[in-house]
């Protein structure tokens, strides 16, 4: 059976799910959910995007770790509702906690888990003592973005809309961060804190501002320590 992205079956949501395993050592990494417009994106771009129930909108794997998935190829199964993506996992892994596979809990079973494979990096720890080298390395890589324009990029999407484009998401990344606060969610607060420093970079990047202006006046206004 031969069917287009349009004849995809959807969910009343308008999403489908999709596995991700590993090209080479046939690992499923991760399960996610897809929109139309991610697997138009997926399959344009050669890296995967999602879309987020919880955050209603997409979202590319690895934009800002740098852990992107290199899609080789991509199936759907015999009643076209859910789709196979056999990628390369570049970077530590796919999992936020720190693994190479999301699938790394044992359900035994008297119902309790254990915990299967060896941790990649620690997700607390990875940058604790390098925060400004990792806004270095982010901003870098947004400027070469912004010079090279790589089609399927979402930074590439923000600098072709504009300075208005840019400006609305940093608005909207805001309001994320307030309501994960006003509801006592530390998770959602970093991740949503992640998102705003990401977009505010791109838009140092749009106005040719480097971080390192940034940091001076921050000095600027740092009292001494008596």
């Amino acid at each position: 059976m031969n069917c287009n992205i349009d004849e995809l079956k959807y969910n009343q949501d308008g999403l489908i799910p999709a596995i991700v395993q590993d090209s080479g050592t046939k690992e499923v990494l991760m399960m996610a959910w897809m929109n139309k417009e991610a697997v138009e994106k997926t399959l344009a771009s050669g890296e995967t995007w999602f879309y987020s129930r919880s955050r209603q909108k997409m979202w590319h794997k690895g934009e800002t770790s740098g852990h992107v998935q290199k899609v080789e190829s991509v199936y759907y199964d015999c009643d076209a509702d859910t789709l196979l993506v056999l990628a390369r996992q570049m970077g530590a892994g796919a999992c936020h906690e720190g693994y190479k596979s999301c699938f790394h809990y044992r359900l035994q079973s008297e119902g309790s888990t254990t915990v299967e494979g060896e941790q990649q990096f620690n997700p607390d720890e990875v940058y604790s003592d390098s925060g400004a080298n990792i806004i270095n390395e982010l901003y870098d890589v947004i400027a070469q973005r912004k010079k090279e324009l790589p089609e399927g990029s979402y930074t590439t999407y923000l600098f072709d809309k504009g300075v208005d484009k840019i400006c609305k998401k940093i608005g909207e990344e805001a309001a994320e961060v307030i309501i994960g606060a006003k509801n006592r969610d530390k998770d959602e607060v970093g991740y949503e804190a992640a998102d705003l420093i990401y977009h505010l970079l791109v838009l140092l990047a749009e106005q040719d501002i480097s971080p390192q202006q940034v940091y001076n006046e921050l000095a600027k206004r740092r009292k001494p320590v008596k």
